[in-house]
């Protein structure tokens, strides 16, 4: 495999680097994280790259992608990263996006897709529930079909539970039961499309154990949702629910991002802090930087090898469950190494302490946010499907187990 670049890609890399440079919004420079920051806020970024038509640059062309070729898509994952933007939200990007534009009619597609493109509309998942999580296809969530004036509807009802910034959600894609009697219970699901200001839909907080209020659980009460709001056929959702997480998987793997982790590392941990000497000169930590270091170069060329699948058509496979569990992995464990790295200053977290916010925090700036990466990183080996679930289908995909 050749990994250097021809003059033109390294043209391409100068004109995305100057790019953010002048246009990456200055007040999310100086935040910690989502959790800092308004909806408008949140959303700002997204918005500069859809008017930039960068926004969504892994979807074809005809619905607004960029057209890059796999080199491109890897330099502009490697410069993103390497100025910490806040990317954004792959809920529509990354997840409901390309469900509709592989599934939807003609009429959703430019219903929707637009506000993608755009980041004016906020989508939320409503997959999991309190007993259907990594078991997905055990959903209780049901949607009723009726007849009102001539006009079909789903009258849905139940709870989903960890549902990422619902909050300031205007959309949701929900999976939903609507055939119990279904001989496999995946033949029975639906995929629908529902306003999040819909009559019947209440959102709860819950608070992580960071102190933020990131996930949330929605409950649904007799929600009335119009028939050509379903992406697909009634009953063959769960086509669409795989084609989803499939897609969601491989963009969990987060090269780029744990490459300047590992560089975050390293830095902290050439800092003296309390010791006599720097943690980077310990052989036992210095052995964890290097072996990190390597896994990652072995997920790199995954992906790279993913991204020019994807480019001669081929969709998805068992590699991207491979690149969910790996990156997931590597991104705890970064986390680890930095909460090591801090040593005692990762152990108080006074979320708002003070008037200042951070006015009181004890320690160097670099450690404050340490612990609650921390907690908050226990969760991406569970989402997108839980790893023990993604062994399962690399054995049954590619060993034929």
């Amino acid at each position: 495999m050749d990994l250097s670049f021809t003059p033109e890609e390294e043209a391409f890399r100068e004109e995305v680097r100057s790019f953010i440079a002048d246009n990456y919004p200055a007040k999310l420079k100086e935040v910690g994280g989502r959790e800092d920051l308004g909806k408008d806020d949140m959303l700002a970024w997204h918005q500069i790259l859809g008017k930039k038509g960068w926004s969504v640059p892994s979807w074809p062309k005809e619905y607004g992608g960029t057209g890059w070729n796999p080199t491109q898509k890897y330099i502009w994952n490697e410069e993103s990263a390497r100025a910490e933007t806040i990317p954004p939200l792959p809920f529509g990007v990354s997840m409901v996006g390309p469900v509709i534009y592989t599934f939807g009619t003609p009429e959703q597609k430019e219903r929707f897709l637009p506000g993608i493109v755009a980041g004016t509309t906020w989508w939320c998942q409503g997959y999991s529930e309190p007993g259907a999580g990594s078991d997905l296809a055990s959903l209780k969530t049901k949607a009723e079909r009726v007849t009102e004036d001539g006009k079909d509807y789903y009258i849905v009802n139940g709870q989903k539970t960890w549902t990422t910034l619902a909050q300031h959600a205007d959309w949701g894609f929900f999976l939903v039961r609507t055939d119990p009697n279904a001989a496999k219970p995946q033949e029975g699901i639906s995929f629908l499309l529902i306003d999040m200001k819909t009559p019947g839909i209440t959102v709860r907080p819950i608070i992580t154990l960071g102190g933020e209020h990131e996930v949330n659980e929605v409950w649904l009460d007799n929600v009335k949702v119009p028939a050509e709001n379903r992406i697909y056929e009634e009953n063959k959702g769960w086509t669409c629910a795989k084609f989803l997480l499939a897609h969601e998987r491989s963009g969990i793997a987060g090269v780029a991002r744990s490459k300047v982790g590992i560089d975050r590392i390293k830095k902290i941990a050439s800092t003296e802090l309390d010791e006599d000497q720097p943690l980077i000169e310990n052989p036992f930590f210095k052995r964890k930087v290097a072996e990190l270091e390597v896994d990652l170069a072995a997920l790199e060329f995954t992906e790279l090898r993913t991204l020019a699948g994807e480019a001669a058509g081929k969709g998805p496979g068992p590699e991207s469950s491979l690149l969910k569990v790996k990156g997931t992995e590597i991104q705890q464990r970064i986390q680890e190494l930095v909460l090591e790295a801090v040593g005692h200053y990762g152990a108080p977290y006074f979320r708002g302490y003070g008037e200042g916010g951070n006015e009181y925090a004890i320690g160097p700036d670099y450690a404050q946010r340490a612990a609650p990466t921390y907690f908050n990183g226990r969760k991406t080996s569970i989402y997108g499907g839980s790893n023990e679930i993604q062994r399962g289908i690399i054995a049954k995909m590619v060993l034929g187990l």
